[in-house]
């Protein structure tokens, strides 16, 4: 092949430019709908609550093993023993509850409140901070292991 056929090119492809506009208008708008409703909340579906059936009051303190030992708050007995390295979904949720607490100055011995609903959700909150995380949002699995400390006898 010769350098003269490398010199030629395809001319340069045109799209039509209505239906990229039109497109385009469509994510914005999509995404103004959204803040909207996000901001100020009209538009956005509020389901309440199912009553509580079961609180309880707990606090979570990592140790120098890596373990976390759950411990009920009011006798500071212990519920449970999270093993090292296990139990990522529990770790993580925690983690960001901690951190969110160090960063509005809430104190570590203020307990977290785990309550268990008449519709069988589990919520755990952060009395704090204000924080609240619905354990269901994430798979049975994950609510599993909250679910598994809820039940657990004292020991």
């Amino acid at each position: 092949m010769n350098a003269a056929a490398h010199d030629r090119s395809l001319p340069p492809m045109r799209y039509p430019r209505a239906p990229l506009f039109a497109l385009g208008g469509l994510v914005l708008a999509s995404v103004m709908a959204v803040a909207a409703v996000r901001l100020t909340g009209v538009g956005a579906m509020h389901v309440p609550d199912a009553p509580a059936v079961a609180v309880r009051e707990l606090r979570f303190e990592d140790r120098a093993d890596g373990s976390i030992v759950v411990l009920d708050a009011a006798g500071k007995q212990l519920i449970d023993t999270v093993a090292p390295g296990s139990n990522g979904f529990l770790r993580g949720t925690m983690r960001g509850l901690a951190r969110e607490r160090m960063r509005q100055g809430v104190s570590r011995e203020l307990p977290f409140r785990m309550i268990g609903r008449a519709d069988g959700k589990l919520t755990l909150e952060d009395p704090g901070t204000g924080r609240r995380v619905d354990l269901g949002s994430f798979g049975p699995t994950n609510a599993a292991a909250f679910a598994h400390i809820m039940a657990t006898p004292m020991h």
